[in-house]
């Protein structure tokens, strides 16, 4: 009799368990689905530069440059975004932010010219700037640091999977339709995760705290835990690790392969599909690892050498001027520049413990300013940086470009590791 009642008991807490699991973990899900749209957006043009450029009439190096200006505007609205989360909720904001995302992407597949797609572009920024910051607002109110990492992997996991919808189908969909659709396509999107976020993302009471509080001692908040001694190694690593991931997946592998490989679009497509598989699984695999071993510093260490080296020998692989005549290195087959690109996606997924560490450097009510300060960190990195490769590119080549981010990956994870290991 107690035997039965004991497995009852049991099975009571297991139902209780996986229907608590299924309510925190839809709501997570579904705002990792913005994130998702978010990643299709920022990378949709890596696989159309070719299109884009010549239908608006600009170089793909000015189309760098026109990109990047999604990217200055999400690193800006970040802290504006971060009060709005405390003032209103997870929910309101989502709502609002994929509505701005929905016109944004309406008006890229619509506009015409360098100025209409950089005004686009902008908009775009604006709403996508939010939409990884929902969902981890959402984890890093309700769980404790040490699951956190794991969840913060599931979300970017999840996230990342735009960039498997930017690969192969979305260079299909610019072959039969062209570019633009790409973007009308995305608006579509944006419309159908918004319903699923009025269907299943509670509505979450607002900080009364919050709403006595200005901007400008929110903004100067975020940047003194940003600057504070435990968090400098983070944002100095994220400053370099989206940057790169983004420039070569989001921008640049596209290129590469049509121009140096000289694959069709098609190919190109299949090609970066590695890539972007291990930036999906990867995190979530790393989130396993970070719960097990714990070392999340020597991991992201560790994880950001070995991406900036994969990087570099993909510049040294595709180089046919001054490596090939001087030192007889070979132009490598698209085959090499897949695996290195794999190599790379699965290393710099390590990137989401970087808001694992965040989290656990600082106090629980600390954590959202924290997680906003990584994310201004790695999205105005981003700007600065994929702006800087397009002057690169014009004056030295792609492989230059391949080269220059593999070096601030490096230098960027020699700082972190004497930063961290000071603390």
């Amino acid at each position: 009799m107690n035997h039965k009642s004991s497995v009852s008991v049991t099975n009571n807490h297991g139902a209780t368990s996986l229907r608590d699991t299924l309510l925190f973990g839809a709501p997570l899900l579904v705002l990792a689905m913005g994130h998702m749209l978010s990643n299709l957006l920022r990378t949709l043009p890596a696989i159309a530069a070719d299109v884009i450029s010549a239908d608006i009439a600009v170089s793909p190096e000015s189309l760098a440059s026109l990109t990047g200006a999604y990217h200055f505007a999400f690193a800006a609205g970040q802290i504006p975004v971060g009060v709005a989360l405390d003032r209103y909720g997870v929910r309101v904001v989502s709502l609002v932010l994929l509505s701005i995302v929905t016109v944004g992407a309406v008006l890229a597949g619509t506009v015409g010219g360098a100025s209409g797609f950089l005004f686009a572009q902008i908009v775009l920024g604006i709403g996508c700037c939010g939409m990884l910051l929902c969902p981890m607002t959402l984890a890093a109110k309700l769980l404790t640091p040490a699951k956190f990492g794991l969840w913060s992997g599931l979300v970017q996991g999840v996230g990342n999977t735009g960039m498997l919808l930017s690969g192969s189908p979305m260079a299909w969909l610019v072959e039969q339709h062209g570019w633009r659709t790409g973007f009308l396509v995305s608006a579509a999107l944006a419309v159908v995760i918004a319903a699923l976020v009025l269907a299943f993302v509670p509505g979450g009471s607002s900080d009364r705290a919050a709403k006595h509080t200005t901007l400008k001692a929110e903004a100067v908040q975020v940047v003194r835990i940003g600057l504070s001694r435990p968090l400098r190694g983070v944002i100095i690593l994220a400053f370099s690790s989206f940057a790169a991931a983004i420039a070569v997946r989001g921008l640049w592998g596209g290129p590469w392969l049509m121009g140096i490989k000289h694959l069709d679009r098609l190919e190109a497509g299949s090609a970066l599909m590695p890539l972007t598989l291990a930036m999906v699984v990867g995190p979530m695999i790393y989130g396993m690892v970070d719960r097990r071993l714990g070392r999340r510093g020597a991991i992201l260490a560790i994880g950001h050498v070995a991406a900036g080296t994969a990087l570099l020998l993909v510049a040294v692989g595709g180089s046919q001027g001054f490596m090939s005549s001087t030192f007889g290195v070979p132009v490598l087959s698209a085959k090499f520049d897949t695996m290195a690109f794999f190599v790379f996606g699965a290393a710099i997924a390590v990137q989401p413990l970087l808001f694992a560490l965040a989290r656990a450097a600082v106090l629980p009510d600390q954590a959202g300013k924290a997680l906003a300060a990584v994310n201004l960190s790695f999205f105005g990195g981003a700007a600065i940086l994929q702006a800087l490769t397009s002057p690169v590119a014009s004056a030295f080549g792609l492989p230059a470009v391949m080269a220059f981010l593999g070096v601030v990956l490096l230098v960027a994870a020699t700082a972190f590791g004497v930063l961290v290991r000071r603390i």
